[in-house]
């Protein structure tokens, strides 16, 4: 059976859009419908915290927000893999944090670099690797939260520059990409989280490329 870590922010997770709602249910989170897909033959290991950025550190929280600090102890404790799933970048559109989409391809060029380096330094195979681009900011009435990311105006503008530079980032590196936003949108509640349905769509949409990835 094939090991696959997904590693991302409360896309990942599963945050509710509804401010104060529930997490999304176990079965509804999108590492759960990429392995339900996947017919028994991988496993996919959830690793979603809300607010992780790629690179970027976030002086605001309590947790380690910073997925390149943290991602080589996530490697070690759960080696071996056979594919990492990276979906990051949203929280790096925050003006406080980051700002752009290019700068958040730059973090994603970042983490391949991270997770090959661990692993030559052990002498192991790296593991595959597929980059994937969130889903658009939405239009909502949720000031703070659209303040947070700057405004709707530049939350879009960004947002939907995500796929050209992740998928020449994937490009360059020679790694998989995939669009979320071909098959998720976020709901207008708060403008930057997905609905149930939504999430379950990405796992649901990755199905075809990680069976092609890992020859399944």
């Amino acid at each position: 059976m094939k090991t696959i870590l997904a590693y991302g922010d409360s896309l990942t997770y599963g945050a509710n859009p509804q401010p104060g709602g529930p997490r999304h249910a176990y079965e509804d989170r999108w590492p759960t419908a990429l392995e339900r897909g996947l017919g028994g033959t991988a496993r996919v290991i959830a690793e979603g915290l809300g607010g992780r950025t790629t690179v970027s550190d976030d002086w605001y929280a309590a947790a380690d927000r910073n997925g390149g600090r943290i991602l080589p102890t996530i490697l070690e404790s759960h080696s071996p893999l056979d594919l990492v799933i990276i979906m990051l970048g949203t929280n790096d559109l925050k003006p406080a944090i980051c700002g752009s989409a290019i700068e958040a391809s730059f973090g994603m060029r970042r983490l391949v670099q991270i997770i090959r380096g661990h692993y030559a330094g052990k002498g192991e195979q790296a593991p595959e690797i597929i980059l994937v681009s969130p889903p658009l900011v939405c239009d909502s009435d949720n000031a703070d939260m659209m303040g947070h990311f700057g405004g709707y105006e530049h939350g879009l503008k960004e947002s939907s520059q995500f796929a050209t530079h992740y998928a020449k980032r994937a490009g360059e590196w020679n790694t998989g990409f995939f669009d979320a936003a071909t098959v998720a949108k976020a709901s207008p509640l708060d403008g930057i989280h997905i609905d149930a349905a939504n999430t379950r769509a990405i796992g649901e949409g990755l199905v075809p490329l990680v069976k092609q990835v890992l020859g399944l």
